[in-house]
């Protein structure tokens, strides 16, 4: 999923708080917490993989009164694979945990998850420390400090926040989000770690849900050497099929080539920095804890 923001007319958050913020917060996973909009109550998810934001639905927004537009008002967009969702923007009073402030929020045509009425990231958490909670502590876990990627620059707040390991010579950002079940790469990631770990295609191509109830296509992919994540070992994960070229990945299915044959494949410019990992339910079922230090610039995560 990626951001570009249209018709820039930037205004600073303008914090009006009535409480103040605490240094940490521990957030439950799968947990909703209470908060108003114009004083209009609803529930929202915190969640690992979300940009810093608030997000609403569309209903929730109308409910609030929520018009967008104006002065300081702009547009953004987001892309999921070939799919864009338009989004609106305004800022309005926000109350979260006993902390009110005048907030930029966004609202979008399609909801970013199901059956909420708004979703928000770590970098848009008025703390300095968030720990989520994902599963009771085991005995052979570990914790692994990974360097942060995001929540820097002017738009800090609005990015999603993730971690960062060295895949290649280069960096490869992590992302978190226990609430889909598949870990997953981009085609670029994928293309990395297929060259550094010997990876293969494995599988007939599924779909899997990516955000805003987009589904994209996916596949598998096996590593005859694991990628290494902290305590965390993957020897397989999935890859995002469509969304990219995967064109120099070797597939497990297909025959063996001809001798005899050329093959002629294009490549595409390829951007490292939009490579990443998205670690599903599956991997972070083996872990407890993962906390978001904006102060350190660290993601820690706990994981057996």
């Amino acid at each position: 999923m990626s951001t570009k923001w249209a018709m820039l007319a930037w205004a600073g958050p303008g914090l009006l708080l009535v409480a103040a913020a605490p240094a940490e917060r521990t957030v439950e996973v799968n947990t909703l917490v209470p908060i108003t909009v114009q004083g209009v109550p609803g529930r929202m998810r915190i969640d690992p993989g979300a940009p810093g934001h608030p997000l609403l639905t569309p209903e929730y927004a109308a409910k609030a009164g929520l018009k967008g537009g104006g002065m300081l008002g702009f547009d953004v967009i987001y892309h999921v694979g070939n799919q864009t969702i338009h989004g609106r923007t305004q800022t309005a009073k926000f109350g979260l945990n006993g902390v009110f402030q005048n907030q930029r929020v966004i609202w979008t045509a399609r909801p970013y998850a199901a059956g909420i009425d708004a979703v928000i990231g770590p970098a848009g958490i008025p703390a300095s420390i968030i720990r989520f909670a994902l599963h009771p502590a085991l005995p052979s876990e570990r914790t692994i400090a990974l360097p942060m990627a995001g929540g820097t620059g002017m738009f800090a707040s609005w990015e999603s926040l993730s971690g960062q390991i060295m895949v290649g010579g280069a960096p490869m950002r992590v992302r978190f989000d226990p609430n889909h079940p598949l870990t997953i790469a981009n085609a670029g990631a994928a293309e990395r770690l297929a060259r550094a770990f010997d990876g293969r295609l494995t599988g007939a191509t599924g779909s899997a849900e990516i955000a805003f109830g987009i589904a994209r296509p996916v596949r598998g992919m096996t590593l005859a050497r694991p990628v290494t994540i902290g305590p965390l070992s993957l020897p397989a994960l999935h890859v995002r099929v469509a969304d990219g070229s995967i064109a120099a990945i070797p597939d497990a299915n297909a025959p063996p080539p001809d001798p005899d044959e050329i093959v002629v494949t294009a490549r595409r410019k390829h951007d490292p920095s939009n490579d990443r990992i998205t670690l599903g339910a599956d991997t972070l079922a083996r872990c407890s804890a993962i906390v978001f230090d904006k102060a350190a610039r660290q993601v820690r995560l706990t994981c057996a």
